[in-house]
Order: C-alpha cells, then sequence, then structure tokens
C-alpha cells in the first residue's frame, strides 16, 4: 500500500488523545499525499467514525463470527457497558476459544499478505 504506514499512524493519532501527535500525523499525511490527500484521510476516517455511531444508535447487533473474533477486544475495551451492546449475544466459552483461534490465524495470513504486498508495492508490480 502507498504511504500505508503514513496513513496508519494518521488514523491511530486520529482515535487517540495526544494532540501533538495527531497534529505530526497531519503533517505527515500532507506532505505525503498533499493537502486534497489529507481531507480524503479525513473524510474516510470520519465516514468510518459515522457509520459506527448510525450502527450503535441503531442496535445493529454483531453476528456470530464477528462477536466471536471481537470478544477479547470489545471486554479489554469495555463496550459491553453501552447499552446497544444488549443487542448482540453474549458470547460464550467455545466463541471465546474459537474466536482467539481464529484471531490467530486470521492475524498471520493478514501479515503475510501485508509483506507480500509492501513487496510488490516496493518492486512496482
Amino acid at each position: 500500500m502507498l504511504h500505508g504506514d503514513v496513513l496508519m499512524a494518521f488514523a491511530e493519532a486520529l482515535v487517540g488523545d495526544d494532540e501533538d501527535l495527531l497534529a505530526t500525523a497531519r503533517r505527515r499525511v500532507a506532505q505525503a499525499l498533499g493537502p486534497a490527500g489529507l481531507v480524503d484521510a479525513a473524510a474516510v476516517a470520519s465516514n468510518f467514525e459515522r457509520m459506527n455511531r448510525i450502527a450503535d444508535a441503531t442496535g445493529i447487533p454483531l453476528d456470530g463470527p464477528v462477536a466471536a473474533l471481537s470478544s477479547d477486544l470489545r471486554d479489554t475495551l469495555g463496550l459491553d457497558r453501552f447499552a446497544s451492546a444488549a443487542n448482540s449475544s453474549r458470547v460464550g466459552w467455545l466463541g471465546r476459544t474459537a474466536g482467539a483461534v481464529f484471531r490467530s490465524v486470521l492475524g498471520g495470513v493478514l501479515r503475510r499478505t501485508a509483506r507480500r504486498r509492501t513487496s510488490k508495492d516496493r518492486r512496482g508490480t
């Protein structure tokens, strides 16, 4: 992915609370992609936030596989404390175990795919 590291740092800074880090990330995106690219990156991030807020407000439940794959992260972030969490089924021990196994496998696959993609981008193919 072209400028993936810059865009990833921008996305991470957007959800953080470090204003200096965000300012640095904005400058890096503007330098790498230009002012229009910065606007586009901010618009994409804003659209995802908007979609998440709409889904949360309407109470859209998580489907089973997503609930299983995200159970640990939801626990860590305390997301089940929000009212809309009542719309999704609780994940039992089997789902949590399966989710952990799939996250591990999926993480490896995604890392290999990203390395392959980065290698292709560097070669220009």
